[in-house]
């Protein structure tokens, strides 16, 4: 969560958000002709480009931004949308979500955390193929008239109005303080659009002269960290966004390698990919506060919280989303100018800004959270199907800075946040020196060297083999070979 921003919104989780995770059937697509991109195209990307960046936590610079900028051009080259590399823009983002997609105009966007999950050069370059390739199929403008949009950002504010608040007129406005501030919304892509691109980033692969393969274990990889996040928040059961209309991650990776071909041929580019991540952050950056399990700390901010039991963080550039079995919430905070009570109405009327029905917070009560002062108030809300309590716990930091939560339950079941909000502490500057970002490290295998041993070197609590296990794109089978490159995620 970024220290400078007012307005905050909710992270895109990995499985909602990621466009790659997407439906495949076997064999290539016609060619087409591919319609240059226009002005009008061009000005529309210029125009939403910085906001996207400032939403994703700002552009990275550096060896490893240059790179993964030359990699996205020559994919680009192969799409014949301009013919020259000076007409795409590329952008590593400071994020911690897996994530890539592109917008109009020849912008396209990678994480640094999707990358520092990828094992070889191909594999990057598969990527970002495919996210060219909505472009050259001019997919968001075919898709206009559907009337599909879908917010680039602002999943859980979804989830919060769509699963608690309903699908009436509460429920969309309920997107609302979740996507404050925020006009940038691209279309929903269809089956057959996605299918499109994948087939084509695969084209792309071939031109390229990498092995095309690498799609299938790029996909692979992303399902077993899907699969892993999933564990590790405690939600094993939990259908991801893109399964109800996706098919199974298996079938997925095995239509890609059918595609491909068991026998093509190409370059991975592994040691070179290996040698220019090496060192890349991974996870949170602690200018943007860190998760730990079940605890959020902010180092610049100087504040710490923790989440009941049973709950999971995604922290966001803007904002911490909280989620569990019986409730959501987020981390957030609001223009302030020094009174509690109207930061708390002002975000009930955020959430319903715009409609007739309004939630009306009642009387504010007033507390001390470990020396903080607060105030919360709660509302009993209809969503056409059920009764939701709807809470607002506001702390004043200073005179002119305020944060809070705000957290949906089932009607009286607003209690379970009851630890969380009083779990709200400032932190020491030693407690702040103390939050490390993690970094990815290649190392070279020793003799003696085992995949225990090595996952043991993970800068985790938990999980530590696991995490190496799909990190490398290894099984709990895999040797480890004297000379062989592994990644590791250290302090």
């Amino acid at each position: 969560m970024s220290r400078s921003k007012r307005y905050l919104r909710t992270a895109i989780s990995a499985s909602a958000a990621l466009s790659l995770l997407l439906p495949a059937t076997a064999g290539f697509a016609q060619q087409t002709a591919v319609q240059a991109m226009s002005a009008k195209d061009r000005q529309q990307g210029a125009e939403v480009h910085p906001q996207l960046v400032a939403e994703f936590g700002g552009a990275m610079t550096g060896a490893q931004a240059v790179y993964i900028e030359g990699i996205g051009k020559n994919m680009a080259m192969q799409t014949g949308l301009a013919n020259s590399r000076s007409e795409f823009t590329v952008t590593l983002l400071n994020s911690s979500v897996n994530n890539a997609f592109a917008i109009p105009g020849g912008y396209i966007y990678i994480t640094r955390q999707l990358v520092a999950l990828m094992n070889n050069e191909a594999e990057l370059a598969g990527v970002l193929g495919h996210e060219w390739a909505h472009i050259s199929q001019r997919h968001s403008a075919k898709r206009q008239s559907a009337a599909t949009r879908n917010a680039v950002i602002g999943v859980l504010g979804t989830i919060l109005s769509g699963v608690l608040l309903g699908n009436n007129a509460l429920g969309q406005a309920g997107q609302k303080l979740f996507s404050q501030g925020s006009q940038l919304l691209t279309l929903q892509y269809s089956r057959s659009q996605e299918t499109e691109a994948d087939t084509y980033g695969i084209r792309y692969l071939t031109s390229a002269g990498y092995d095309p393969r690498a799609m299938s274990t790029v996909l692979r990889s992303l399902a077993n960290q899907n699969a892993l996040e999933a564990r590790l928040m405690g939600s094993g059961n939990r259908v991801p966004a893109w399964a109800s209309t996706h098919p199974e991650p298996e079938k997925r990776v095995a239509t890609a390698l059918a595609r491909a071909g068991n026998q093509a041929r190409g370059v991975t580019n592994r040691d070179t990919f290996l040698a220019r991540v090496d060192g890349i952050m991974v996870g949170d950056d602690p200018r943007q506060g860190v998760v730990e399990g079940r605890k959020f700390t902010h180092p610049d901010l100087k504040m710490a919280f923790d989440v009941p039991n049973g709950y999971y963080m995604v922290n966001g550039t803007r904002s911490v989303a909280i989620a569990g079995q019986s409730g959501k919430g987020e981390f957030t905070t609001g223009q302030y100018s020094g009174d509690l009570d109207s930061y708390i109405r002002a975000a009930f009327a955020a959430l319903t800004e715009g409609n007739q029905q309004r939630i009306d917070p009642g009387a504010i009560s007033r507390t001390t959270v470990n020396g903080i002062p607060a105030a919360y108030a709660t509302a009993r809300v209809n969503n056409g199907s059920s009764q939701v309590d709807v809470t607002v716990f506001a702390y004043e930091f200073s005179r002119s800075s305020a944060f809070h939560f705000l957290t949906i339950a089932q009607a009286g079941g607003a209690g379970v946040f009851s630890p969380m909000y009083q779990s709200m502490r400032r932190i020491s500057a030693n407690e702040a020196a103390a939050v490390r970002p993690r970094k990815l490290v290649v190392v070279t295998a020793r003799r003696g060297d085992t995949v225990q041993s090595l996952a043991a070197r993970m800068a985790y609590s938990d999980a530590q083999l696991d995490r190496f296990l799909v990190l490398n794109a290894l099984t709990s089978q895999s040797t480890i070979s004297v000379g062989q490159k592994v990644k590791l995620v250290t302090y």
